[in-house]
């Protein structure tokens, strides 16, 4: 890689640099309309139509012109033919074209000037879709034979989708986190888009879960190895393009190999770091969570200056109409409380369960201690009680109830798997053990997970096939879940032959 001094963009900081991006906007306006060479007569007339260039002349510009040609934003070409003067042909006329470097540096900034001062970017779900329909395609061309233009065409539409999904993804998180966007968050309009904005971002979430497990699982199956000869179809076809400097195929190559492992650590991460698709998700989910912070607190602040006068002259109407100062009492009661109360705090909780009525709780002592000075409790040194049975004796309980849970869960395993089709019944117990290994699976990227007994097992769940889990307390209908326990020798049967080979074979 070569970073040399890019005389370039010199033009956009020098002092005359507003005629100079004037006119190198001239340049570019007219290259997106495909005519690449301009006379100074042209530019000059242009030039002159904006209202700061009317005292400008045709001196200044061909100075400015050969500055630029200096800085190699443009190119000068002379033309011999069609010269109608002899002072024509003594000024060499020259006609101009600019630089790829000149042409990039305008598009970049048309581009930021419409952005303005925010970030731009978007959440959009259907690059999620258009990504995983395009992976697709390439998967279909591992097993056909597909011309080299169109594996070239498939590996763009892929790459694609893939810049814009980070692109806009950044930019949009970016713009969320920005002070300005935090400013407006605080204010009181906001609240008026709190629902349409919670509801953008988790219609977000839901799409791109909806999507990515399927492209995570492409990606899965193909790897670099079986996409050798696709990735040199692609390189081949971008070769065949006419260039007058030698191109190499092998770079080429290797660029969309490398651009491909760029994509797979995006989704899938990698040994060191985690994924960015999930570093997406929680960012997202931050950043309802802010929202949703925000929106109470302006809500509360909102309802704190609220006038309740409307309440309080229905209130005194009500009031009036009643004819005896007995309803009267019974109404205040029910609008502002009992008035006078005693109230006494003790630390004993009675119960743990908070939906249990007061009149359903025994009677609790509560002791006053006096307020006299000098009055203070007295205290005596007390002995250590030793523990040690009752420790010994939880511990074997505990023992005994692991062991019990072992021989339980033995009696389901069937060549060192656990298979929820073919079991029919089970304790409730077994049925929440099987549930917190799966819960605990789905969080893990190879779906193993370690048990409370010290065993790795790894959880294969089929959503395609159903089945049915009955215990005492009911029936429960869920996705066919294998459990391997991977740490557990092979059991042989005759001959040598592990058991569940024969069904294999």
């Amino acid at each position: 890689m070569n970073f040399k001094k890019v005389t370039e963009a010199s033009y956009l900081t020098a002092d005359k640099a507003s005629t100079y991006r004037a006119i190198l906007r001239y340049f570019y306006m007219q290259h997106e309309r495909m005519r690449e060479f301009l006379y100074p007569d042209d530019i000059l007339r242009h030039l002159k139509e904006q209202g700061e260039f009317t005292d400008y002349t045709s001196e200044q510009l061909q100075a400015d012109l050969d500055q630029l040609v200096k800085w190699g934003n443009i190119i000068a070409r002379q033309e011999a033919g069609k010269v109608r003067t002899v002072d024509e042909f003594k000024k060499k006329r020259f006609r101009y074209q600019s630089t790829p470097y000149t042409v990039e540096f305008e598009r970049m900034l048309v581009e930021m000037e419409g952005l303005g001062e925010t970030f731009g970017g978007s959440l959009e779900k259907t690059q999620f879709e258009r990504l995983q329909q395009a992976l697709e395609k390439v998967e279909e061309a591992l097993g056909e034979n597909v011309k080299e233009e169109e594996c070239s065409q498939r590996l763009d539409d892929v790459m694609t989708y893939f810049r814009a999904i980070t692109k806009n993804t950044a930019d949009y998180l970016a713009y969320l986190n920005s002070e300005r966007a935090e400013e407006k968050m605080q204010t009181e309009a906001f609240l008026a888009y709190k629902e349409q904005f919670t509801t953008y971002l988790r219609d977000f979430i839901v799409g791109m879960q909806q999507t990515s497990s399927i492209i995570q699982s492409l990606l899965k199956r193909m790897s670099v190895d079986d996409l050798t000869l696709f990735f040199q179809k692609a390189a081949d076809h971008k070769t065949k393009a006419f260039r007058f400097e030698e191109q190499d195929t092998e770079a080429a190559k290797k660029e969309n190999e490398e651009k491909w492992e760029s994509l797979k650590v995006w989704f899938l991460g990698d040994a060191l770091h985690q994924s960015e698709y999930e570093l997406l998700e929680e960012r997202t989910n931050e950043s309802i969570r802010r929202i949703t912070r925000v929106m109470q607190r302006l809500s509360e602040r909102h309802q704190h200056f609220h006038s309740r006068k409307k309440d309080y002259l229905h209130l005194a109407k009500w009031f009036d109409s009643l004819e005896n100062i007995g309803d009267a009492h019974h109404l205040s009661a029910v609008a502002f409380g009992v008035f006078h109360t005693k109230h006494l705090h003790t630390d004993h909780v009675p119960t743990d369960d908070i939906y249990t009525d007061v009149w359903e709780e025994e009677a609790m002592s509560h002791h006053t201690k006096p307020r006299i000075p000098g009055n203070t409790e007295r205290t005596k040194a007390g002995a250590v009680t030793d523990f040690t049975k009752e420790k010994d004796q939880v511990r074997k309980e505990e023992e005994e109830r692991r062991k019990r849970e072992k021989e339980m869960i033995e009696t389901y395993i069937h060549d060192n798997c656990i298979d929820t089709s073919e079991v029919r019944e089970v304790e409730a117990y077994i049925r929440k053990l099987f549930l917190s290994w799966i819960g605990r699976a789905m969080s893990k990227k190879d779906r193993t997970i370690k048990t409370n007994m010290g065993e790795r097992v790894k959880v294969e769940i089929n959503r395609a096939k159903k089945t049915e889990l009955w215990a005492e307390d009911g029936v429960m209908h869920m996705p066919t879940c294998t459990f391997h326990f991977i740490d557990r020798p092979v059991v042989r049967g005759e001959g040598g032959v592990p058991h569940g080979a024969e069904s294999i074979q």
